[in-house]
């Protein structure tokens, strides 16, 4: 995380009514202590009032505020929404950064909008993702950004296993089930696979180039001619 996002998380997290301690804004940031501190000195010294307690920790004075986000109810309902189903669905990397969002949304809503944070009309569950779906999805995300291939035991849907060196290029989830967009060295072609039937998954250290005809692109197309 750059240094100017780190403090303006701070500042956001400290946009509250109650105080935050350096341990409590050290854990949500990922950073030690004594970065809190250096930061919360560096904040101060730029001008921005923080309130600090002996014991409870560090708040942004009364009255100062970051400027409001112009949201109308139904916006923040589709927000809200989104979010929650990225933390009922995704993996816990980006459930806990839909959560962090979450806060920053909060920290500056006008008080005539935060009701919609509390309604629970709009309800995701999230007991049909399992655990190990939701792991598969972190590292394939990871795959995908770094263009690392994977190497995957797969069963089949006739119970058939194999293993492939796959370059992963999209995820995809159909409301029930995630399934991964890939060109499989074992085929030579696009397959998709998926994710709860993948018996095993390992980064390999190898990269893959974008490649004419078989990027995520290509995939695309590939399917789309194949369901016309």
């Amino acid at each position: 995380m750059r240094r100017a996002d780190r403090l303006f998380r701070i500042t956001q997290e400290l946009e509250t009514e109650r105080y935050l301690t350096a341990q409590t804004l050290a854990q949500r940031l990922e950073v030690s202590q004594r970065t809190i501190y250096r930061d919360i000195d560096d904040l101060s010294a730029s001008g921005v009032p923080i309130e600090a307690m002996v014991g409870a920790g560090y708040r942004l004075c009364r009255g100062f505020r970051l400027p409001p986000l112009m949201f109308d109810d139904e916006e923040l309902t589709a927000l809200l929404f989104g979010m929650r189903m990225v933390q009922g669905w995704s993996d816990r990397e980006l459930a806990a950064a839909a959560s962090r969002a979450l806060r920053k949304v909060e920290a500056v809503l006008p008080e005539r909008l935060r009701p919609v944070l509390d309604r629970e009309t709009l309800m995701v569950p999230d007991y049909h993702v399992p655990d190990e779906v939701r792991e598969h999805v972190a590292s394939l995300r990871k795959a995908i950004t770094e263009q690392r291939k994977v190497r995957i035991a797969y069963r089949r849907v006739d119970g058939v296993s194999s293993e492939r060196v796959l370059w992963p290029l999209g995820l995809f989830y159909w409301g029930q089930k995630w399934t991964l967009g890939a060109w499989c060295e074992l085929r030579g072609a696009f397959r998709h696979f998926r994710l709860d039937r993948i018996e095993s998954l390992v980064m390999t250290g190898s990269r893959y180039e974008s490649a004419a005809g078989r990027t995520l692109h290509d995939f695309l197309v590939d399917v789309g001619a194949d369901s016309a």
